[in-house]
């Protein structure tokens, strides 16, 4: 069974509020079959295999951003914002969708409701994005236009939109607040959602702190840059091949070293799950 949208109570009341004026809004779960695209999206393709990620993450979780729609007929509704997401559902086998209906004409109306939602204390990180977003996506505002409505820097309003970037299973520990703004903060500026994902789970699981994570995520920028090249890389001296065969016995892994011309270069050790990840860090601990 697929399951439904994932939206908290607080990212429920938010938008129920800003679409309180506008009759018929508020999320609603639409049938798919009485959607269709809007002749005016100006983007026509979509990246095959980004689609079938997002489905993916819809059958895992559900659905946590819902589509814009605007009524066009009986029981006919067109998108206004969201297409991927629709085509991602409708790989994900899903039969209905989680949409914000509106008329084309109540921007004034949206624009105020959100404005004024957005301002309030009780929200997550992910409401704030989302209301942010909507806000670009349905009233075409640029981020500087956006600035000005809310009173917020552009630098903020962007670190925001950058958490909708995140895998959708950090995004819903974000609204269930099992990491905090700052450890989404840190995570978002690894480019890998699969490392992404690791980190995330290794915060939940072991309660690691927005300093700690921030480490991590140093240490891996650090290991990018010490990285040797193809045309760098030497042979490294025999007593480092002794210490690797030692390493190798000790945690039970088979690590790489890798050095270039400078002496410069890093060591990988490569773990096959997360309690195997556990397990070397368990032993590099008690080695100290």
């Amino acid at each position: 069974m697929v399951k439904r949208n994932v939206l908290g109570r607080g990212l429920g009341a938010l938008m129920d509020d800003a679409d309180r004026m506008q009759p018929g809004a508020g999320i609603n779960e639409i049938e798919l079959s009485r959607i269709e695209a809007n002749p005016f999206q100006p983007r026509t393709k979509f990246d095959e295999e980004s689609l079938k990620e997002l489905a993916e993450s819809i059958k895992e979780i559900g659905l946590i951003q819902p589509i814009t729609l605007r009524k066009i007929a009986d029981n006919k509704y067109q998108i206004i914002a969201g297409e991927r997401r629709f085509r991602a559902a409708q790989l994900a086998g899903m039969g209905s969708i989680p949409a914000f209906i509106r008329k084309a004409k109540d921007e004034g109306m949206l624009e105020m409701a959100l404005v004024e939602n957005i301002q309030r204390e009780d929200l997550d990180a992910i409401e704030i994005a989302m209301s942010y977003q909507r806000l670009l996506e349905e009233l075409e505002f640029t981020q500087e236009d956006l600035s000005s409505r809310v009173g917020k820097k552009r630098s903020t309003i962007a670190n925001y939109l950058r958490l909708l970037k995140l895998p959708a299973v950090i995004q819903k520990g974000l609204i269930d607040k099992q990491i905090s703004m700052g450890h989404a903060r840190a995570i978002i500026n690894i480019e890998n959602p699969e490392k992404q994902t690791l980190i995330f789970n290794q915060i939940v699981k072991m309660g690691l702190s927005v300093r700690r994570v921030e480490e991590i995520v140093r240490n891996l920028d650090d290991e990018l840059s010490t990285e040797p090249s193809v045309s760098e890389k030497v042979k490294i001296p025999k007593e480092y091949q002794n210490l690797k065969i030692q390493l190798d016995k000790i945690l039970s892994s088979k690590i790489d070293i890798s050095m270039n011309s400078h002496g410069r270069g890093k060591i990988v050790i490569p773990f096959k799950s997360v309690s195997d990840l556990e397990r070397i860090v368990k032993i590099i601990e008690n080695q100290e």
